[in-house]
């Protein structure tokens, strides 16, 4: 049988390559940016990214050795987790890598609304002084998702004297939170606070779960963070929410349909900020990817089992 191959989609340094080499002697390592190389994808065991031209095709082929698929994000929701599941096959994520990034753009964008930052930037004049300027400390801030990001933000936000809550599956208690709350209690729970920062996964049970009536639950005039998934938000109940000021802000990192179009409304709302899916953009985002899956092959090469970040297929997460 021919060598089983660790296929790299993603782009490594060359060091970077050579300490998962010195991991798995037994492995014959394809760089997908190696043009000269030969091999036959039906021999990848182990995939670092995801191909999504071929990736789809060695699913459903019977004769694939796959085993097991390293996500360069924390979100897996694009990738085939029934067939993944079926054909047991390992997926593990980039979970904790981006959790600092998104914190601190969280807070960033928070800060740049109650302390009249976006204001300044428009204005360019004196009038900068005019208007409502608030305090972050002692807000009402649900984070929902209790993850590694939505804890290193409670972190982060506790240290501001933000009252932190949770919202996450079961209501189980996480590092950083003053309570949480399970996710089925979710629309109870939004009427006491001032701002709500979605951080879900995508999942059938998260899709529109911001719908209109989850807005309505609402206190008026919320403050909305969007750095989870898109799909969560069903767009046209944020759109109504928002020029009824029901939520009087929305800071939004991710959308139902990426790029968002150049005509969609919020581009002209004055009480929406946009970023481009940046809030994840982390330095030194490839080693600390490398870290956990030589982490993980480790495990894999000795054991056929990973040791990091394994994503529940039947969960999604």
């Amino acid at each position: 049988m021919t060598k089983p191959v660790i296929y790299l989609q993603e782009k490594l340094k060359p060091e970077q390559i050579e300490q998962i080499k010195a991991v798995s002697n037994d492995y014959l390592v394809i760089d997908s940016t190696d043009e000269d190389t030969s091999f036959n994808k039906e021999d990848i065991v182990i995939m670092l990214g995801w191909n999504h031209s071929f990736g789809p095709e060695l699913l459903k082929n019977p004769n694939s050795r796959l085993k097991w698929v390293q996500s360069i994000s924390a979100g897996v929701d694009s990738l085939d987790l029934q067939t993944f599941s079926e054909n047991e096959i390992l997926l593990s994520n980039a979970g904790g890598i981006h959790k600092i990034s998104i914190a601190e753009h969280v807070l960033g964008v928070l800060l740049a609304e109650f302390r009249g930052l976006r204001r300044a930037i428009k204005a360019n004049s004196w009038t900068n002084r005019e208007g409502e300027f608030k305090q972050l400390s002692e807000q009402n801030m649900l984070i929902v998702g209790t993850g590694q990001i939505g804890q290193q933000l409670a972190s982060f936000a506790q240290a501001m004297k933000i009252r932190t809550y949770g919202i996450n599956s079961t209501g189980h208690p996480a590092s950083g939170f003053s309570e949480c709350y399970s996710q089925k209690n979710l629309s109870k729970i939004v009427k006491d606070m001032d701002i709500v920062v979605n951080i879900l996964p995508l999942t059938n049970k998260t899709y529109h779960l911001y719908d209109e009536e989850m807005f309505q639950a609402m206190k008026k005039g919320t403050i909305f963070v969007n750095v989870g998934r898109g799909p969560s938000v069903k767009t046209e109940a944020l759109v109504d929410a928002l020029q009824s000021n029901q939520i009087s802000f929305a800071a939004l990192d991710v959308f139902e349909k990426e790029p968002l179009p150049d005509n969609h409304p919020f581009w002209t709302m004055d009480n929406v900020l946009i970023t481009s899916h940046t809030s994840g953009i982390t330095p030194k985002f490839k080693q600390k990817l490398t870290d956990i899956f030589l982490t993980n092959l480790t495990s894999f090469v000795e054991t056929g089992k990973l040791k990091k970040n394994q994503i529940n297929l039947e969960k999604g997460y």
